[in-house]
């Protein structure tokens, strides 16, 4: 069912059973996969582990302190009942979003879903558990230490976004893009190329788990239970499969478009270091003024 994308009346005729003892299977089996496989295959990094992750982002995206990437993604559900105008977002369908925290390896390091599909970016962030614990300091993340080939200053561990998310001390988002010299725009590059990653784990997904190439006809709580082992189910194959991918994405990005909210002086500064680092000879990369 999450495989192909199928209806329930079309596993009638396939297994032999009724529509309606087909829909309790799955919403127990999705439940049963997420009970078993999230502590597991989505379990929350240690120290030790923040720093592989920051190792491979480093070598793969060429960003330095970053353990993740994160942005949300609409799922198209069936309009819950009495919801109103609530699931109901700005690309005109109703949906639930799936927010998530993605490393290089287009794993979910953290996922929530279910917030309503009229909520931003931001707001899903601002709300979920993981937006608390970054913003109360509770994820175990390392100490601050210097960049790649310098001395001075000892930067944060950060996450990655785009203009959606407000700048903070563990989140760097990127410049505005009108009129900006040379310096941020080489910034907003890099930064994209490492935000891309969870944008082709969703893509990846998709396109894996065809269930959410469609709307979802399920009940709301079960749609969410199935997007949930869907998520399971994609690091688990991963991880079984191997992390071995041509990256097909190593120069040419998007830029963003979409309007955010300020941060403070201090979250400022420190994308200026970054953005001062990616000028020097320690930081930058051959191609990247071409890539602009």
């Amino acid at each position: 069912y999450l495989a192909t994308g199928q209806c329930l009346i079309s596993l009638y005729y396939t297994f032999l059973i009724g529509k309606s003892t087909a829909s309790v299977i799955v919403k127990e089996t999705c439940i049963a996969i997420w009970d078993v496989l999230h502590t597991a295959v989505m379990a929350q990094p240690n120290k030790e582990e923040w720093l592989k992750i920051a190792d491979n982002f480093q070598q793969k995206c060429n960003f330095p302190n970053c353990v993740g990437a994160i942005d949300g993604k609409h799922i198209h559900v069936l309009k819950p009942m009495r919801s109103g105008s609530q699931f109901f977002n700005y690309k005109k369908y109703f949906s639930v979003v799936l927010f998530a925290v993605c490393d290089a390896n287009y794993c979910f390091r953290y996922i929530d879903v279910g917030s309503y599909g009229s909520s931003s970016d931001s707001a899903v962030f601002g709300q979920s558990d993981f937006g608390q614990m970054l913003l109360n300091n509770a994820l175990d993340l390392p100490g601050n230490t210097t960049l790649p080939g310098t001395t001075y200053p000892s930067m944060p561990f950060v996450f990655v976004g785009d203009e959606a998310f407000a700048l903070g001390e563990h989140l760097m988002r990127p410049y505005s893009s009108r009129g900006l010299s040379i310096a941020p725009r080489v910034f907003n590059y890099r930064l994209t190329r490492a935000r891309r990653v969870v944008e082709c784990a969703f893509g990846i997904l998709a396109n894996k788990w065809r269930i959410l190439h469609s709307p979802i006809h399920l009940k709301l709580e079960t749609a969410i239970s199935a997007v949930k082992a869907a998520c399971a189910l994609h690091n688990f194959v991963r991880q079984r499969d191997g992390f071995n991918f041509k990256d097909s994405l190593s120069h040419s990005m998007e830029s963003p478009t979409r309007s955010g909210v300020r941060g403070t002086t201090h979250c400022a500064a420190i994308r200026d270091h970054f953005t001062a680092y990616f000028m020097t000879p320690q930081g930058e990369l051959p191609w990247q003024r071409q890539a602009i």
